[in-house]
């Protein structure tokens, strides 16, 4: 599994390019390690965005992970069509999104759906909609803990927006509070001496405002939190109330090690693309647009494997071009893998992937949730 030569496929003549491989020897191997970090499968709540494959899903089930977070309804459904009986949209419902996910919800009764909630009005709001089609929602309260994306920055308003909430589970219970959601997302810092005090007091906060809240006998069900370079620090709480919610460990990227290098996670994930073209003596073209990787970072967005010297000089649509000293030495058409720097984005851009076993391809698997709406 850890062989230097285990990207390459032997059967590479018949597959397309630009295209995405994935080698399910190490996404298992990967998952295998997060079940390490915590002891138990049930304190993780992997992120489905990274991947959108309800395969993949299956294997987590098939390793006791019974519960997930998605960023779409699409994702959720995609879960619950797979077997998920545990799924937290980590995303306000907004207008007709609230009665979508009531749909949803009707469509698969068995499920446990939960969404995020950030602000008291939009409760309310929330509210009057659930009275008037008789629904009801879990909902999990989101803190914003220093990203400052989203979320309710603790103190009084999260303190009154919980009590509000709690008041409504024990009142009509068209609204049920669960517990925090709190993504800490902007600790991206490779150097852990300066990583963990701040994870450490992200955490902290986190634990007092729940205390606040049991001291008021207001009931906490669960804390659902950090994102991938946090994720071995939390899980090392192994507190039964803490589900770890990292997404990117079950297939990585060249990106991750750069802010989190001591994770100790396999890339399951592939770029193979063929050089249509040779424009300079010291320069190739390769068939990989922003359309097969994700563009919203700075170059490098891809690190060839034994094409590590080479410079990307273009990047549009359907080609990316590198200089290498090495150009005259290579003709049109040989094949060359990548590790993309973002592995989540680059996935919604291909309609399906290729499966990897032993060094060949011997299927493909259908990103199912990079749509934005499947059947609801």
């Amino acid at each position: 599994m850890n062989s230097d030569n285990w990207w390459p496929i032997q059967n590479a003549d018949d597959i397309p390019t630009p295209c995405l491989l994935l080698y399910p020897d190490r996404i298992a191997e990967n998952l295998d390690r997060m079940i390490a970090w915590t002891g138990n499968p049930s304190l993780l709540r992997p992120h489905v965005k990274t991947h959108k494959l309800s395969e993949i899903i299956k294997m987590k089930l098939a390793k006791g992970i019974t519960k997930f977070k998605a960023a779409t309804i699409a994702e959720c459904e995609m879960v619950a069509s797979a077997g998920g009986q545990d799924v937290l949209l980590s995303m306000q419902l907004v207008g007709q999104n609230l009665h979508r996910f009531l749909k949803l919800m009707a469509a698969f009764p068995d499920v446990k759906f939960s969404s995020i909630v950030d602000d008291l009005p939009h409760v309310n709001w929330m509210m009057q909609q659930l009275v008037s089609s008789s629904g009801s929602l879990s909902v999990f309260v989101d803190l914003n803990v220093g990203m400052n994306r989203t979320g309710i920055a603790i103190g009084e308003p999260a303190m009154n927006l919980c009590r509000h909430l709690n008041r409504l589970s024990l009142g009509q219970k068209r609204i049920k509070f669960e517990g925090i959601h709190a993504y800490d997302g902007h600790l991206g810092i490779p150097d852990m001496n300066e990583l963990m005090p701040k994870s450490h007091s992200v955490l902290e906060s986190v634990l007092q405002f729940r205390d606040q809240l049991l001291a008021e006998k207001i009931p906490v069900g669960s804390i659902v939190m950090s994102g991938t370079p946090t994720s071995h620090l939390v899980a090392a709480q192994r507190s039964e109330n803490i589900e770890v919610s990292a997404g990117t460990t079950v297939l990585w990227d060249f990106g991750q090690p750069l802010t989190c290098p001591t994770l100790p996670f396999l890339n399951a994930a592939v770029l193979m693309a063929r050089v249509v073209s040779r424009p300079t003596s010291d320069r190739i073209c390769l068939d990989l647009g922003h359309k097969a990787v994700a563009s919203e970072m700075p170059h490098p967005r891809v690190q060839f494997l034994g094409l590590e010297d080479a410079i990307p000089v273009i990047h549009s649509e359907e080609h990316l071009v590198l200089q290498t000293p090495k150009a005259a030495e290579i003709p049109i058409g040989t094949v060359f893998y990548g590790i993309p720097k973002h592995i989540c984005p680059t996935v919604a851009l291909h309609s399906h992937a290729w499966i990897v076993e032993n060094n060949r391809v011997i299927n493909f698997w259908r990103v199912q949730a990079r749509d934005r709406v499947l059947t609801i």
